[in-house]
């Protein structure tokens, strides 16, 4: 059976930014291990495979695969997912409905000059923090010193909106830059709470930047510790985190956040926290995307 595909390039407005991805549209018949095998081939961060709904009122079920397992929830397959499903379309939808491990994904299609230029998530879990840690475990995991992190705000800790991350802020946008993943001090956190993945964000950030945090995500990959151009799920759940560390009880609390720009894939993702009577009602990350590639491979399903 022919299978289509279409890659994009997730939370950048230019061709080579932000976070590649594949979806596969015609996943039907598909085994576990066969998706698996198909996201191990393709090597990117995520691959997604679009299914039909179990449930007529939702619009697809997505399954995300990163090159070694499944994830129940992830930021940019579902952007990116959303995004080439509203571009084959003739009559563009505002918003799907995906079904995913972590419950029910609802992405708004974000449209400029009548076409479809990238979508928005809501995260589909409530904050949860989880295990914390001193800033000299944290450090380690990162080749710096205690003194490069930042704790006045919260100890680096376990948060997840869907999907669990290490939140390490950092002191300077130089420690930022120099922090690279340690596999040894990272098998003695990992894995913990269902994360192994560090993500780290400073607010010492140059205003040629063009953002209020810089972040960086470091997570095992096919042969080692590799760095993700840009994390949506970690970092709609740091704009969580920050928004319930906040003074402010109601409002609309928004930040730019830059990510990938370390290792030459600049990517600018878009959070909004909507508080009221002091508690989170909803959290939301989004950002433009570029379709890249698109092509077919044939594989008989085993499903």
């Amino acid at each position: 059976m022919q299978r289509r595909y279409i890659t994009v390039d997730v939370f950048t407005d230019r061709a080579f930014g932000g976070n590649p991805l594949a979806v596969v549209l015609d996943a039907g018949g598909l085994s576990t291990a066969q998706m698996q095998a198909v996201a191990s081939e393709f090597n990117y961060a995520e691959t997604t495979f679009v299914l039909p709904p179990r449930d007529g009122a939702h619009d697809a079920q997505v399954r995300i695969f990163t090159v070694n397992k499944e994830l129940p929830f992830a930021g940019h397959p579902n952007i990116g997912t959303a995004f080439v499903l509203a571009t084959q379309v003739a009559k563009r939808p505002a918003r799907l409905k995906f079904e995913e491990g972590a419950g029910l994904v609802p992405v708004e299609i974000l449209q400029a000059e009548g076409r479809a230029v990238g979508a928005e998530l809501t995260a589909p879990q409530p904050l949860n923090k989880l295990t914390s840690f001193n800033a000299a475990q944290a450090a380690a995991c990162i080749s710096l010193s205690p003194a490069d992190v930042r704790t006045d705000r919260h100890p680096p800790l376990i948060a997840s909106v869907g999907l669990p991350f290490l939140m390490v802020e950092l002191a300077s946008r130089d420690a930022l830059r120099r922090a690279k993943p340690d596999a040894s001090a990272f098998a003695r956190i990992f894995p913990c709470d269902g994360s192994d993945a560090v993500y780290l964000y400073t607010r010492d950030v140059p205003d040629a930047e063009g953002c209020d945090l810089q972040a960086r995500m470091f997570f095992p990959g096919l042969s080692g510790l590799t760095e993700d151009p840009a994390t949506g799920s970690a970092t709609v759940a740091a704009a969580a985190l920050l928004a319930d560390l906040s003074g402010e009880r109601d409002g609309e609390l928004k930040l730019r956040v830059g990510q990938g720009v370390d290792m030459g894939r600049p990517s600018l993702l878009l959070t909004r926290v909507r508080k009221a009577n002091g508690a989170i009602v909803s959290a939301h990350v989004g950002g433009a995307c570029v379709q890249m590639m698109e092509g077919t491979f044939r594989l008989e399903g085993e499903g």
